[in-house]
């Protein structure tokens, strides 16, 4: 298991890459954290984890692949790949966890502003985040029981299906539809794309 904070375990992570694939053409910082706590509950030390893995693992995640992805770019019809994992809860605000809330809205900009760096540097390399709502992971499994709690309830049911009726399309999200996009957003169709978000949420913030 890796450190993302670590930044000589992601440096290591970054040579090895290189090593095993003579370069690198996409990068997806996807690691995250869900504390489930509101402010008064939340401590100085969760703050710190959250920004840990959260911010910091996607700082350097990006700082130290960028040579090897600005390298691979010059020589691609539509550059290298950055594909940021933020969420919805950047986006809008979240009563559950104004703390995640607050870095996935730090990657959200630091997605279009790194985008805008790399253009002005002449990287050929695109930079953009996905944006999930509730997907049925282990991480939104806990979103569940952070709604129950702070409720005063122990009916994780019931703030499930609170959370499916936030969901216009009519269901939670799998794995595979953040992995689609994922891949599009690395792929050479989105090669006119760059500090963009794609939302994949269900309909979640179009209300």
């Amino acid at each position: 298991m890796l450190d993302l904070a670590d930044v000589e375990a992601a440096a290591a992570l970054a040579v090895e890459a290189w090593d095993a694939f003579g370069g690198l053409d996409i990068l997806v910082n996807n690691a995250g954290l869900f504390l489930g706590k509101g402010l008064e509950e939340a401590s100085l030390d969760d703050w710190h984890r959250l920004c840990a893995v959260n911010l910091t693992g996607v700082f350097l995640g990006t700082k130290l692949a960028l040579p090897a992805l600005a390298e691979r770019g010059r020589a691609s019809p539509h550059g290298s790949a950055i594909v940021n994992l933020a969420s919805v809860a950047g986006l809008v605000g979240s009563q559950l966890d104004p703390l995640y809330s607050m870095t996935k809205g730090g990657v959200t900009l630091f997605t279009k502003s790194t985008a805008l760096e790399c253009a002005r540097k002449g990287y050929r390399v695109r930079v953009n985040s996905i944006h999930p709502g509730v997907i049925e992971t282990d991480m939104g499994e806990q979103t569940f029981s952070s709604r129950a709690r702070n409720l005063g309830s122990n009916d994780v049911a019931a703030a499930r299906q609170v959370a499916l009726k936030g969901h216009p399309i009519g269901r939670l999200g799998k794995p595979e539809d953040i992995a689609t996009g994922i891949v599009f957003l690395a792929s050479d169709d989105a090669g006119f794309m760059t500090g963009a978000g794609l939302v994949v949420d269900g309909g979640l913030t179009a209300q």
